[in-house]
């Protein structure tokens, strides 16, 4: 057991950030031997109850919970900031040409462990992360992030048509793929595997047959792909699948939307859209550096707070403009401000950073595992600096309340904040 000794944010049940100036965390072992939160409070409340626990003294860091990125390309690393015309054009002149190169392993496992590099550095420390369609790409992803201890979740991308050689694949062994990769990583350690169809118009109907009949059968693993992120995509699901009510309809025919489903963008729902959401535990990966980078539109939070829809925020690397969290919450708020095209408001930095913790969590089917730093929760956090530029440091020696020195960070932080990222690793270590 040991302990930390540092400001302290988490969060309540009713989402509201809980901070202690002077706090203290406890991590453990718990009955089953994973490294979980034991207490979190404050110093002198705590202190007593642990006689002869070794407690590092961090005073002047904030402690918090790990980011949680509900939805990124690792293959997509080398094309982060590519310059394009829009989504279709960004995929056809970069994206599919990078991933086709994951059929070999060892070019997959050497992304892959940059890539996680970059999540810690970064202070990621649960991702749920698109592969390709090549079963070599995912076995790498889960080898790197098996050897470094992470909740991790991914898939292999599944895309039978309107897809260039190379990324391509076949329908029926694309469904064997998949099952046996569900068969061979999901609940390993802290592993877990999404279903995952690229997005409707590039699977046929019976992939996305196929894939709802895994989805039935492993009714704990994940779902993941994108809806309504661009008007042309919109259009053009609407003409592959005429019968469908919406373009999110498609999946709820197939049998996709349920529990674990996690759709990126949700940009461009209808009410009876963001209410099949709701009836069917869907998620929302809000991704607003990649939206606003590609020109694809607002994602509403009036609306979907209004449906009560789930969502949580997402990098989106590459199409996303940065692995960091905070980039990532700050472009949340220009989002969230817009008001030409839907109702605009203003979320508040404990908003912002539930979306991107607890909240994204919540979202994934995770809460009190990760997301939080509530007694039972999985140890992982971050160590963040509060000082760690000359500017932030002058700001956030301003900061009359915890709103103010949250919004400092969000505002002005970037990878120089996170010190540290520790991983509560595998179970029983």
């Amino acid at each position: 057991m040991k302990a930390y000794r540092a400001a302290l944010l988490r969060f309540d049940n009713d989402h509201n950030p809980l901070y202690e100036s002077d706090g203290l965390l406890v991590v453990g072992p718990d009955a089953n031997g994973r490294r979980v939160v034991r207490a979190a409070g404050s110093h002198s409340a705590l202190v007593d109850r642990f006689p002869g626990v070794a407690v590092e003294d961090l005073r002047g860091r904030l402690i918090a919970p790990g980011f949680v990125d509900m939805h990124v390309h690792y293959p997509q690393t080398d094309v982060i900031g590519a310059p394009a015309a829009g989504l279709l054009p960004w995929l056809e002149n970069y994206t599919f040409p990078h991933e086709s190169r994951f059929h070999d392993e060892d070019h997959a496992r050497e992304v892959a462990g940059f890539f996680f590099d970059e999540l810690q550095r970064h202070g990621v420390t649960t991702a749920l992360t698109f592969a390709t369609s090549h079963p070599q790409s995912v076995d790498a992803a889960f080898k790197e992030a098996q050897a470094r201890g992470l909740r991790f979740i991914t898939g292999k991308v599944l895309q039978d048509r309107h897809s260039p050689d190379g990324v391509r694949d076949d329908t029926e062994q694309s469904l064997i793929d998949t099952e046996t990769l569900i068969q061979r990583w999901h609940g390993v350690d802290r592993l877990g595997y999404a279903i995952t169809p690229r997005f409707a118009p590039t699977s046929t109907p019976a992939q996305l047959r196929g894939a709802g009949e895994l989805a039935a059968k492993y009714a704990d693993v994940w779902i993941q792909s994108h809806v309504a992120e661009n008007l042309d995509e919109v259009k053009w699901a609407a003409e592959l699948f005429p019968n469908a009510r919406s373009y999110l309809g498609v999946y709820g025919d197939f049998g996709l939307l349920r529990e674990r489903a996690v759709y990126a963008h949700c940009i461009h729902l209808d009410a009876d859209d963001r209410a099949l959401m709701r009836e069917t535990g869907a998620a929302a990966a809000v991704s607003p550096t990649s939206n606003l980078f590609l020109g694809s539109g607002f994602f509403d939070y009036a609306a979907a707070d209004a449906a009560g829809m789930r969502y949580g925020l997402a990098s989106d690397v590459g199409g996303g403009t940065s692995f960091s969290p905070f980039h990532t919450m700050l472009a949340a708020y220009y989002v969230g401000r817009e008001g030409q095209s839907k109702t605009g408001l203003s979320l508040t930095p404990g908003q912002l950073w539930w979306q991107h913790t607890a909240g994204a969590a919540q979202a994934l089917g995770l809460a009190g595992v990760v997301g939080n730093l509530q007694p039972g929760n999985e140890a992982d956090f971050v160590v963040l600096n509060p000082q760690a530029t000359p500017l932030l440091a002058r700001k956030t020696a301003q900061a009359n309340s915890l709103d103010e020195l949250l919004f400092a960070l969000i505002v002005l932080g970037d990878d120089r904040v996170v010190e540290r990222a520790v991983v509560a690793g595998p179970i029983g270590s």
